[in-house]
């Protein structure tokens, strides 16, 4: 089952139940996500970034050594990137209504026996 109205806010998050519990669906902070790297990447005035992207594309990606350049340039990017979902007034409690009824305990059709 989808819930096709989101929890409103900011960030729309949109639930959808499985067999097994709830997926919830945050494409638009995946969006603020990616705009913000892409933001970090093409900042006029900070280049260190960018740079450093490019002189990891040129590295032997057989190198052990490469690896911590990219580990840093993500560990940079994480830090720069949005990660929180903010809700405000009752976006919080419809998020929970919406929760509870996903996961509340519903069978789960059983396996049929061999023919």
């Amino acid at each position: 089952m989808s819930d096709e109205k989101p929890v409103t806010g900011p960030i729309p998050i949109y639930v959808r139940t499985i067999p097994t519990g709830v997926v919830l669906d945050l494409e638009a902070l995946t969006r603020l996500v990616v705009g913000d790297v892409l933001d970090a990447l093409l900042a006029p005035n900070d280049t260190g970034v960018w740079d450093r992207l490019h002189a990891l594309a040129d590295t032997d990606r057989t190198a052990v050594e490469g690896r911590l350049p990219y580990e840093e340039l993500v560990a940079e990017l994480t830090e720069r990137a949005s990660s929180r979902v903010p809700l405000y007034g009752p976006a919080a409690l419809e998020l929970m209504l919406k929760l509870s009824r996903a996961s509340a305990p519903r069978a789960v059709p059983g396996q049929r026996g061999a023919a």
